[in-house]
């Protein structure tokens, strides 16, 4: 396997296809990555203020994520009056499906907040508005980065799926190589797959572990 992947790479134009295609794929899995958190984050937020919205709310979230990818896919370009072949179905359609994913782990992360911090918060003369964003938020960031890398694995894994009706990315390596035959090609295509996902996972935890120094230092401070 070896040999054949060395003359694959020593064509440029195959260089070219790899790279471009790579480039397509953290486009359609990162942007609805990061729109999908912004999305879930006030969700989630209601969701937790207010008792007689959880039930909808989650419940929306749950049908939405339940949807078959390939379906939303097709259909979505009628809906949206894109192409069939549009990056934006994709973006679009994993980003309601990276919302859908979120707002149950947001509202636990938030509820798991312990309640003497947000008292202490309170005492401090912290408005819900900053307490939110200055400390249940950021006490919620381990919990919830865990559910993000998963959401990120999901959206580079969905995105192949659009490879079957022709919407850029990796998973057209391994589509067009089963196609031709090319076994070399195919494999690439999925150990590049792989290697995103692993790649986008360490980012996150590296920048988990950036959002939250006090998870080193062992202790959390609220203050000015």
């Amino acid at each position: 396997m070896f040999e054949p992947l060395v003359r694959y790479f020593s064509s440029p134009s195959n260089r070219e296809v790899l790279f471009e295609q790579l480039a397509q794929h953290v486009y359609m899995a990162l942007v609805p990555l990061v729109i999908g958190v912004l999305l879930a984050l006030p969700l989630g937020r209601l969701a937790q203020r207010f008792r007689w919205l959880r039930a909808p709310l989650l419940g929306g979230a749950s049908v939405v994520y339940t949807l078959p990818s390939l379906a939303v896919f097709v259909l979505l370009p009628s809906v949206i009056g894109t192409g069939y072949t549009s990056p934006l179905n994709v973006v679009i359609a994993l980003t309601l499906y990276t919302a859908a994913l979120l707002v149950r782990p947001v509202l636990d992360a938030l509820e798991a907040v312990p309640s003497h911090v947000t008292t202490a918060a309170e005492a401090l003369g912290y408005r819900p508005r900053r307490r939110f964003l200055s400390v249940e938020l950021p006490l919620a960031v381990p919990a919830l980065t865990s559910a993000v890398r998963v959401a990120s694995v999901s959206n580079i894994s969905l995105i192949s799926v659009g490879a079957l009706i022709g919407v850029g990315g990796l998973g057209r390596l391994f589509t067009v190589g089963f196609e031709r035959g090319y076994l070399v090609q195919t494999v690439l295509g999925i150990v590049a797959t792989v290697l995103l996902a692993l790649a986008v996972d360490l980012l996150l935890v590296g920048l988990w572990r950036l959002l939250t120094p006090w998870e080193r230092a062992g202790g959390v401070v609220i203050g000015e």
